[in-house]
């Protein structure tokens, strides 16, 4: 069974997206109403801006998810049996599996970005990678900090066996940090983001985001979506919707997803979007697989 998978914030590069435009008229098209839904020319600022314009969250989101729907749109028959995205890559996921249509996501996704950036200045916070630890280890660890110091941190990003991504209050990722060192963690790596995604600190935003996706429609879609927040298939609107939602606070369980879709049939996984940081995690999680890429 043939999957494509959608990457999230992370895969943005200046000039993304700028191939596409110039090569392809469907994608064209794409990035012209995409500027005309958002009321500016954020093709400019994928195709020319600088790397620090392209990190903005408000900026970086609609960005991906414009770059990975002109690249879908670029493969003539694409037929998906079953989608999956990474983290913002959800909102790709469900346009490729019609469940949503591209305006919809994308009002959905720029208002997703502006509401994380505005819970992301609402209190210091940030995420750090953890290299070849057991997942057991650092969610014992992030549990003991959170409930001992009143420090929020959590495991955000289940990516791959032996990597993990966790994400809380300053104070609580630094002590978690330390601690999985001594726990015999190969690296525990402070990343260079401006907010804890993927954790009750993104209570703010889940609030604003749930109203906003309750007033839009979701169509059945053509194939299942595997979601993050349990690595399960859905097919319905409404626990898609919800599933959505809780994503904001909860886990992209990643390495769950790939290895459930691969259980329940996928032999070959492509990537549509910049870069190629999913097609890497999934040969990471599963050797045996097809993997290749769109972008």
């Amino acid at each position: 069974m043939h999957a494509f998978v959608f990457p999230g914030q992370g895969s943005q590069f200046s000039g993304m997206g700028k191939n596409l435009y110039e090569a392809n008229n469907d994608s064209k098209v794409i990035f012209e109403q995409a500027n005309e839904i958002l009321g500016f020319r954020i093709s400019d600022i994928m195709f020319t801006g600088t790397e620090e314009a392209l990190k903005q969250t408000n900026i970086t989101q609609p960005a991906i998810f414009i770059h990975s729907i002109a690249a879908f749109k670029t493969i003539i028959d694409a037929k998906p049996e079953m989608v999956a995205g990474h983290s913002l890559g959800e909102f790709s996921a469900l346009v490729a599996n019609k469940t949503l249509s591209f305006e919809h996501a994308l009002k959905l996704v720029s208002l997703r970005a502006s509401a994380m950036q505005k819970a992301c200045e609402n209190q210091a916070s940030t995420m750090a990678a953890i290299l070849a630890l057991d997942d057991k280890i650092v969610e014992e660890i992030c549990a003991r900090i959170t409930n001992e110091t009143g420090e929020t941190v959590v495991p955000a990003n289940y990516n791959c066996p032996g990597q993990i991504v966790i994400s809380g209050t300053m104070k609580g990722v630094e002590m978690a940090c330390e601690q999985m060192k001594a726990a015999g963690a190969k690296r525990a790596l402070i990343l260079p983001v401006g907010g804890a995604f993927h954790s009750p600190l993104m209570e703010l935003a889940k609030d604003e985001l749930a109203n906003a996706i309750h007033e839009t429609q979701f169509s059945t879609p053509i194939c299942p979506i595997y979601q993050n927040v349990n690595a399960s298939a859905f097919s319905d609107a409404v626990s898609i919707k919800e599933n959505l939602i809780a994503q904001l606070t909860g886990p992209v369980k990643w390495t769950q997803c790939v290895q459930n879709m691969v259980a329940d049939g996928a032999d070959h996984f492509t990537e549509s979007g910049p870069g190629k940081v999913l097609q890497g995690l999934i040969q990471k999680i599963n050797k045996e697989m097809k993997v290749d890429g769109v972008n």
